[in-house]
């Protein structure tokens, strides 16, 4: 399929872009998204080319602007309520935890709400707003929850997203946004919700990772092919639903498993899919799981204390290590 090379922003500002254009009931609410472009860029072009009337600026209240689009789904509608940054999303908890994902549900399937929303979370060149809590929401059911690492993922789960008739909520990594490009397909590319993808093939161990973390993966299953083992690195794309089925495949097949995520490891995502492998494919392992996330304390401040404190590619090198101690 023919394309061409973008940032992940810009990625996501496409997939936007071309579903206002297909379809008119698409709209987007948030700060600073209008003649401003968004934080980061994030809506860039969007306000010169659909007007106030389909891109609306917003007050700081995310709760308010929850609430607007929360009603406007269930009317037809199909918002895109833009979050700024992911630490803003517990302002808006009871109409994204306790309304928007169980209305279809408390009707007897007769109202849907196809709403998403969308956040930034994690480290990057910008220093701010570093936090990663999507954990937080895989845990709610009747929410779908996204997280791409990729330009061409994020603009087909972005296209799948909006055209999905229950919530869904996309984090976007800030170290991905400038960081990160690519050749993305043109027109209709989509990228199925609940679909994990193999990004690397190996045999000795799976790395499962989101976001930023699947690079890190990537740049360390290089190293370690010099070394004769392969590593097959797992892009989780989706953590709610999770695609168990690519996952325990992978298992069964390395034997071994490395869960990689920025987010704080206690209660972290990697707990999940690891008490998953656990429960499901116990005896296919070969080691211990070993997860890799950032320890339990406040992201710090000080860039030096930060490095140190966020996972890398040697916290995972150090994990295929460790598990590839054990014996065949």
């Amino acid at each position: 399929m023919p394309g061409k090379r973008m940032t992940f922003v810009e990625a996501l500002v496409e997939g936007i872009r071309e579903e206002m254009r297909r379809d008119p009931n698409v709209f987007v609410l948030g700060q600073d998204i209008g003649p401003f472009g968004g934080s980061l860029r994030s809506t860039l072009g969007l306000w010169e080319e659909f007007g106030p009337a389909r891109i609306f600026d917003t007050p700081i209240s995310e709760s308010a602007a929850a609430g607007v689009c929360l009603g406007a789904a269930l009317e037809g509608l199909r918002p895109i309520l833009d979050i700024s940054f992911g630490e803003f999303l517990a302002s808006a908890m009871p109409q994204l935890v306790l309304h928007a994902p169980v209305v279809h549900w408390l009707t007897l399937g007769k109202a849907r709400v196809p709403l998403t929303i969308r956040t930034k979370v994690g480290e990057g060149p910008y220093g701010g707003h570093p936090q990663c809590f999507e954990a937080w929401f895989t845990h709610v059911p009747g929410l779908k929850v996204v997280m791409p690492s990729t330009p061409a993922d994020a603009k087909g789960l972005m296209k799948a997203a909006i055209r999905d008739d229950d919530p869904v909520l996309f984090f976007e990594h800030m170290y991905l946004y400038h960081g990160v490009r690519d050749v993305v397909p043109d027109g209709e590319h989509l990228v199925p919700i609940g679909r994990a993808e193999v990004k690397r093939p190996g045999k000795d161990v799976t790395v499962a990772a989101t976001a930023w973390m699947v690079h890190r993966a990537l740049q360390a299953a290089h190293q370690f092919a010099a070394e004769g083992i392969e590593v097959e690195v797992l892009d989780l794309r989706t953590l709610a639903p999770l695609d168990t089925a690519t996952l325990l495949a992978s298992v069964r097949k390395t034997g071994r498993l490395v869960v990689a995520h920025e987010a704080w490891k206690i209660g972290g995502l990697g707990a999940e899919v690891a008490a998953t492998v656990a429960e499901q494919a116990f005896g296919s392992l070969r080691a211990p799981i070993v997860r890799v996330g950032a320890p339990h304390t406040p992201v710090p401040a000080h860039p030096t204390i930060r490095r140190a404190f966020l996972p890398d590619a040697q916290g995972i090198a150090d994990a295929v290590h460790a598990v590839m101690k054990y014996a065949a």
